[in-house]
C-alpha cells in the first residue's frame, strides 16, 4: 500500500454487487463474484469499485441503508449456505426471483429472501461463532435489535415508534432485548455470513491482484440503527426528531434542489470525541475494502441544511463543516490508507482548498467536460487534470456514455466529438473511454455499462427521480466474453494502466 496516499497509474471497473449475474434475483458473493474477479484480472484491471454494501430499504438506494456498518442480506450467497449444509436447494431454487427483463426484482427479494435465510439460521448451531463475531463487531447486536424492533413496528422508521422506544427508555429496551433475543441473533447470523463470504471473496480478489474500492455515503439514513443508537451525535430535538436534514441547493438541473432527508451531524459533539464514531465507521470500511471513496466530500467543508418537514430544498442554508479537523483525525487513524474524495457538486475555493490540504484525489467526470454552459475554462477537460485524481466517463448517477450521446444537449455532444476527433456519434462512447484511459489521472474507472456500450436502459440511477428502474441493472453471464476482456486489456495496456494481464478466462 502506498504510504503517500497516491495511486500508481492504473484502472478499474465500476460494477455493484447487485449488478452481478446469478439465478437468484440479484448479484451475490458467490460464484458469479469470483468469475467477475477473474474477468477483471483478464482485463488487466487493478480495481473493482462498488457502491455502498448496506441493507437497503424503501427506494432500494444503497446510499440510504439501515446501517452504515451492516451488509445487505440480499448479497449473502444461497449456494454457499447450501454447501455448508444450512440450506437444501429445494429451499430456494424454485422461487421466482427474477422478472423477465433480467433486472433486480426487489419486491421478490423482500418477500422471499428472509424466509430462506431464516431456514438457514434454524439449522445453524455454532453460537460461539456468533458470540465471537459480536465481540469483534460491537455494532452487530444493536443493529440486530433495531431490525427486530422494526419488524414489530410494521417496518416503520424509528421516528414513528412510541415514545418509550424512540427515546430509549431503559426498561423498555431491556424488555425488547429479552423478547426479541432470537430475532436479534438471526440478524447477527446474517451479518456473520455476509462478512464471512465477503472476507473469502476479498482474499481471492487480492490474490489475483485486484483491489476493491468501497463507497461510503457521507450521511446515515434517518431510518437506521446508526441514528437511533447515537442520537447525541445528530442534530435532533428533545424528542429525537431531526431539526435539519441534508440535501443540495437549487441549481441549473433541479429548480427545487435535492432533498435527501438525512439527519445532519452535530459536528461539535463529534469533535469532543475526536470523531470516534466516524473513525469506527472508516475502520469497518477498511476491514472490507482496500480503498474507500467518501461520497459528498464537499460536505466536510460546509453542508446544506434544510428545515425538517420541508418538501423541497429551497429554504436551506449553508453551515460550516468540520474541515481539516476531521481529516486530520482520519489521517492519524489511517495514515497509509487510500481514500478517494467525491468532490462533485457545488464547489467553492474553500472546498478546493480542503481537497488540496487533505491530499486525497478528487474525481473528474468527462460528461461534465463538454457542458457548453461552463464556457472555455472547464476543470473537467483532461488538460486541466492533476495526476492525483480519478477520472470517470460517468458514474452511477450519470447516464451511460451511449445514453449521454443521445440525451445530452446537441452542442455538448458536438463539442465532445470535436474534442476527441470522431465524426459519427456511434463512435463517441468508446472514444470517451479512451480519453479517460489516456488522461494523466493516476486512476481511471469505467462503468461496466460503458464497456458494454449500453444505452440509457442500463443507467444505474437517476438522482432525485423516483424511477422504478433505479439500482436494478444487471449484467448477463454471456456479457463477460474473452473477446471483450482482450479488448479492455488492449486499451489498458496501450495507455500504460495494465498491472497484471494473465488470467485465462477460457480456463474457467
Amino acid at each position: 500500500m502506498s504510504t503517500n496516499n497516491h495511486f500508481a497509474r492504473s484502472s478499474g471497473i465500476l460494477l455493484h454487487i447487485s449488478s452481478l449475474h446469478s439465478p437468484y434475483g440479484i448479484g451475490t458473493l458467490g460464484r458469479a463474484a469470483y468469475e467477475w474477479v477473474d474477468f477483471l484480472c483478464a482485463c488487466g484491471q487493478k480495481y473493482w469499485q462498488l457502491l455502498p454494501h448496506g441493507p437497503t430499504g424503501y427506494g432500494d438506494s444503497p446510499y440510504q441503508t439501515f446501517s452504515v456498518f451492516a451488509g445487505n442480506s440480499y448479497f449473502v450467497d444461497l449456494d454457499i449456505l447450501c454447501s455448508e449444509g444450512l440450506l437444501e436447494r429445494s429451499d430456494y431454487a424454485n422461487v421466482r426471483w427474477s422478472c423477465s427483463d433480467g433486472l433486480v426484482n426487489y419486491g421478490a427479494l423482500y418477500e422471499f429472501r428472509e424466509p430462506v435465510l431464516r431456514k438457514a439460521f434454524s439449522r445453524f448451531d455454532d453460537k460461539d461463532a456468533l458470540k465471537e463475531f459480536m465481540d469483534l463487531h460491537p455494532w452487530a447486536k444493536p443493529y440486530g435489535l433495531y431490525m427486530a424492533i422494526k419488524a414489530t413496528q410494521n417496518q416503520r422508521c424509528w421516528t414513528q415508534w412510541d415514545n418509550s422506544l424512540r427515546l430509549h427508555e431503559p426498561d423498555v429496551i431491556k424488555q425488547m432485548q429479552v423478547e426479541l433475543s432470537e430475532d436479534i441473533l438471526y440478524h447477527v447470523f446474517v451479518q456473520y455470513k455476509f462478512y464471512s463470504q465477503w472476507d473469502a471473496l476479498r482474499c481471492y480478489a487480492n490474490e489475483k491482484g485486484v483491489s476493491i474500492i468501497g463507497d461510503i455515503s457521507i450521511y446515515a439514513a434517518c431510518d437506521s440503527a446508526d441514528v437511533w443508537l447515537n442520537t447525541e451525535l445528530f442534530q435532533l430535538d428533545e424528542n429525537n426528531y431531526p431539526t435539519m436534514v441534508a440535501g443540495c441547493p437549487p441549481d441549473g438541473f433541479t429548480a427545487d434542489g435535492q432533498l435527501w432527508g438525512n439527519p445532519l451531524y452535530d459536528w461539535d459533539a463529534l469533535a469532543k470525541t475526536d470523531y470516534e464514531w466516524w473513525i469506527a465507521r472508516l475502520k469497518s470500511g477498511f476491514e472490507l475494502y482496500d480503498v474507500l471513496r467518501i461520497d459528498h466530500f464537499r460536505g466536510f467543508e460546509s453542508y446544506y441544511a434544510i428545515p425538517y418537514g420541508d418538501t423541497n430544498a429551497v429554504n436551506g442554508h449553508w453551515k460550516q463543516g468540520p474541515g481539516m479537523n476531521l481529516i486530520n483525525s482520519i489521517k492519524r487513524a489511517f495514515p497509509n490508507k487510500l481514500v478517494i474524495a467525491e468532490d462533485l457538486g457545488y464547489l467553492t475555493e474553500n472546498v478546493r482548498k480542503l481537497l488540496k490540504d487533505s491530499g486525497y484525489p478528487g474525481m473528474k467526470i468527462l460528461q461534465f467536460a463538454f457542458d457548453t454552459r461552463e464556457g472555455e475554462v472547464n476543470e473537467y477537460l483532461p488538460y486541466n487534470y492533476e495526476r492525483n485524481s480519478v477520472v470517470y466517463p460517468g458514474t452511477h448517477d450519470n447516464d451511460t456514455m451511449l445514453g449521454w450521446c443521445h440525451s445530452a444537449p446537441e452542442d455538448s455532444v458536438a463539442k465532445a466529438m470535436e474534442y476527441v476527433g470522431v465524426y459519427q456519434k456511434s463512435d463517441l462512447p468508446r472514444a470517451i473511454i479512451r480519453l479517460a484511459m489516456q488522461s494523466t489521472s493516476d486512476l481511471a474507472i469505467i462503468q461496466m455499462q460503458d464497456w458494454l456500450n449500453l444505452g440509457s436502459e442500463a443507467r444505474m440511477n437517476t438522482p432525485s427521480v423516483v424511477d422504478g428502474n433505479n439500482w436494478r441493472w444487471r449484467i448477463r453471464g454471456s456479457d463477460l466474453t474473452t473477446e471483450l476482456a482482450m479488448s479492455i486489456a488492449g486499451i489498458t495496456s496501450l495507455y500504460g494502466r495494465n498491472t497484471h494481464i494473465g488470467c485465462d478466462l477460457t480456463a474457467q
